[in-house]
């Protein structure tokens, strides 16, 4: 058997849901997809994949394997010398990233990555939380804030700033806060994203960090609603530079309390550990990432 074929067939089972549908991917017989995998298997002493009449499923051990399976194929392309050089990478890249981030930003990039390069695909996670890229078969991730100590390799792509901000009619019948201990003071409006204690914003970075409460008067699990309805005069709210951006062009949202240190939080390009890169992510790492770089850094 040829253990990379038979890898390869493998993973194009797993990532295109059935042996027909990756026969078609590869350009292969049906059968001859199912005998690899077989072999693979048998091999291996273990079933990778649930069968049925109507559906294939892969096993907890064909999702471990699958993982493995792609670093073995990124490595074997390393050893030929394909994984750097490859003029044309091919397959399925799987990313995540935040919502509101990954739609504004991410998604016009992958777009574009996508149109100049017609064998790559795209899968595209957007999630307002962190996942485990090794749990959910992921290839990469765009990541927002603090990384925790952790295997995963992470490339610095940018950063974006954490203030205050309120529109012009609020502050027209409130007036504007001269320090962060009159937030207390001023309706405000917090987020489930960055405001995990909604009764205290921080201000500063963890080494000097100061904390300011407040009493919301609403509470929304996203911080595109919370800048919506900051927009409308409800209050003052906690927002990322980049949240706010498209309010404060066009003059719905002006930022306050902006002479105090507000916490700089980076953007970082995340992909599991390990010592190959396979084509398709180092694609998407250098040009995904110059975007990036271009708007933030």
């Amino acid at each position: 058997m040829d253990r990379i074929d038979a890898v390869t067939a493998f993973i194009a089972v797993a990532e295109q849901g059935g042996f027909t549908a990756a026969a078609r991917k590869l350009s292969r017989p049906p059968v001859a997809i199912t005998r690899a995998v077989a072999e693979l298997e048998e091999d291996l002493r273990t079933q990778l994949f649930n069968r049925t009449t109507r559906s294939v499923a892969l096993t907890e051990a064909g999702v471990l394997y699958l993982e493995r399976a792609r670093t073995l194929l990124a490595a074997h392309a390393e050893f030929e010398g394909a994984a750097p050089n490859r003029s044309e990478p091919v397959g399925v890249l799987r990313v995540t990233a935040p919502v509101n981030f990954g739609r504004r930003h991410l998604m016009p990039l992958l777009c574009s990555l996508l149109k100049r390069h017609p064998q790559l695909d795209a899968r595209v996670l957007l999630l307002d939380r962190s996942v485990s890229l090794v749990e959910e078969g992921l290839d990469v991730g765009v990541r927002l804030g603090n990384l925790p100590d952790s295997s995963l390799r992470a490339t610095r792509v940018g950063a974006v700033k954490l203030g205050i901000y309120a529109s012009p009619c609020y502050i027209a019948r409130h007036g504007t806060p001269a320090t962060p201990s009159e937030l207390i003071h001023h309706e405000t409006i917090s987020s489930g994203t960055h405001n995990a204690v909604h009764e205290r914003w921080q201000f500063g970075n963890s080494n000097g960090a100061l904390y300011a409460a407040v009493k919301p008067r609403l509470v929304v699990t996203t911080t595109e609603a919370a800048a919506d309805a900051a927009a409308a005069g409800l209050g003052l709210a906690s927002l990322l530079s980049y949240q706010a951006a498209p309010h404060v062009v066009a003059q719905r949202l002006v930022e306050v309390l902006s002479e105090y240190s507000v916490e700089l939080l980076p953007i970082n390009i995340i992909q599991p550990a390990g010592r190959f890169t396979p084509p398709k992510v180092r694609l998407f790492i250098d040009e995904v990432g110059a975007g990036l770089r271009q708007e933030f850094g």
